[in-house]
């Protein structure tokens, strides 16, 4: 038997976590066959084509790619160009070969894999477990007026890598989708393609993936006046997307909004407020899982009032889920302010134990206080809940004016890692992409997925391990 010559075209790389689609291409006998192989709910769709004819057409299968220990499934008729295999078993990759004659001499098609369904029997604190530690891609997809129009390079594939490589196993990726839409709140064929080509980016590398809903223009007001509204576009835009991506497997979740606040109040909730963002969040794990296939099990995150952790532990409320523990709740961290965010002021540039000199820093938000507050999240939803954390953002500005070396930041970013993961929380690492000059929080070449800032990179995924 002969081996013929191939390449491999796929969406998901086969070495990684299979995905729902992959497509193996090669010639053998002066023949090109493409074998496709895509995965639904229920079973696996084969398809292949041939531009000359061929015989003896037969359907291996494999549940690794080394061709050794193939089954055959079927021979069919040389005219057949397609196969339902029904007896893949749910979250298991499978491998598939097309074997077949050219004038007597027998061939084998190179590869295409794909899993018949990527829910695997976990719950979502279980699946969290397997997150740590995670990455932004921060003011990219969820850029007002395109993708490039906040200043990052329109995502691909190497960024992707260079994050797996450094050793971050999530990625969060921040969507906007009002500014792709119609009138009717009509997702853009183009943007959804342009979506699905990043998450597959991401996919490829091997990453668990979370895409959104980001601030998106700001029309998510937590308000009884827009509650209808709100609701209704959630909803059109949950359907949306999550047909779109319904055969997709676990690495895959979905997280319905971002930071929900009426715009400028920082202050407590009121009753209405939180409320209506807690409708928000029903509104879109019942959009998701009435669109069936694999959202009927997907893990979905949901959001605390403005992602703040003392407003989410006081005002939460779990949405109903027909899906028995597959939500996760999101939180974000950026205190103390005037030391994380504030570019307006250099004052405030020590923090925590190593800090030496006490007119540069805080009195509140050290070591201490970092781990309360993860102790909350940890004791209201993991403990009593079952439910996964996600701290959904989380870093420090660079201030080279003062701290040359970044020391403090990148103490912080470690302390906060630590403490999150120590508790099983996801920490995801805000990376808004521009790693020059000051007052900036960038770690990656969002071109070529270079390391920048090592020390901050080392010092976050070391100690989420």
């Amino acid at each position: 038997m002969k081996r013929w010559t191939s390449s491999v075209i796929s969406t998901l790389a086969l070495g990684a976590s299979i995905g729902a689609y992959a497509q193996g291409c090669g010639t053998g006998g002066g023949v090109t066959v493409c074998l496709t192989a895509t995965g639904t709910a229920s079973h696996v769709e084969l398809s292949w084509t041939a531009d000359k004819p061929i015989t003896n057409v037969q359907i291996l299968r494999d549940k690794d790619s080394d061709p050794d220990g193939r089954k055959r499934l079927a021979k069919v008729g040389k005219n057949v160009r397609n196969y339902v295999d029904e007896g893949a078993v749910a979250g298991k990759p499978y491998w598939y070969w097309i074997k077949f004659s050219v004038d007597g001499q027998s061939y084998d098609s190179n590869a295409a894999a794909t899993a018949r369904a990527g829910m695997r029997d976990m719950t979502s604190l279980q699946l969290s477990a397997k997150m740590a530690p995670g990455w932004n891609l921060g003011n990219t997809l969820e850029a007002i007026g395109g993708e490039t129009a906040w200043g990052n390079p329109k995502a691909n594939q190497a960024i992707m890598d260079g994050i797996k490589a450094a050793g971050f196993k999530s990625v969060r990726i921040p969507v906007s989708w009002k500014q792709y839409a119609d009138a009717n709140d009509n997702i853009s064929a183009s943007w959804m393609a342009r979506v699905t080509e990043v998450v597959n980016y991401a996919r490829n590398a091997g990453l668990y993936t979370i895409i959104n809903i980001h601030w998106d223009g700001g029309w998510m007001q937590p308000t009884y006046s827009q509650q209808a509204m709100v609701n209704a576009r959630i909803a059109k835009f949950w359907t949306q997307i999550a047909n779109n991506f319904k055969t997709y497997d676990d690495y895959l979740l979905f997280a319905g909004t971002n930071e929900v606040m009426v715009d400028g109040d920082y202050g407590p909730p009121t009753v209405e407020y939180y409320t209506v963002q807690n409708s928000f969040n029903q509104t879109f794990v019942d959009a998701v899982r009435a669109t069936g296939g694999y959202n009927k099990s997907r893990h979905l995150i949901v959001q605390g009032f403005n992602t703040n952790i003392d407003y989410t532990v006081a005002y939460f409320s779990v949405p109903k889920d027909p899906a028995a523990k597959k939500l996760m709740v999101e939180v974000h961290y950026y205190d103390p302010y005037n030391f994380t965010l504030n570019g307006s002021s250099d004052n405030i540039w020590q923090w925590g134990a190593i800090a030496d000199n006490p007119a540069h820093t805080e009195t509140w938000a050290n070591e201490p206080y970092v781990d309360a507050q993860m102790d909350k999240m940890k004791t209201r939803f993991m403990d009593s809940l079952g439910m996964g954390v996600l701290m959904g953002e989380y870093a420090a500005i660079s201030r080279l004016s003062v701290d040359s070396s970044q020391r403090y930041r990148t103490y912080w970013d470690e302390t906060i890692t630590r403490s999150a993961a120590a508790r099983g929380i996801v920490p995801v690492y805000w990376d808004h992409g521009y790693t020059g000059g000051d007052h900036t929080m960038g770690l990656f070449d969002r071109s070529t997925g270079a390391q920048v800032h090592t020390g901050v990179i080392s010092a976050v995924v070391n100690a989420a391990k």
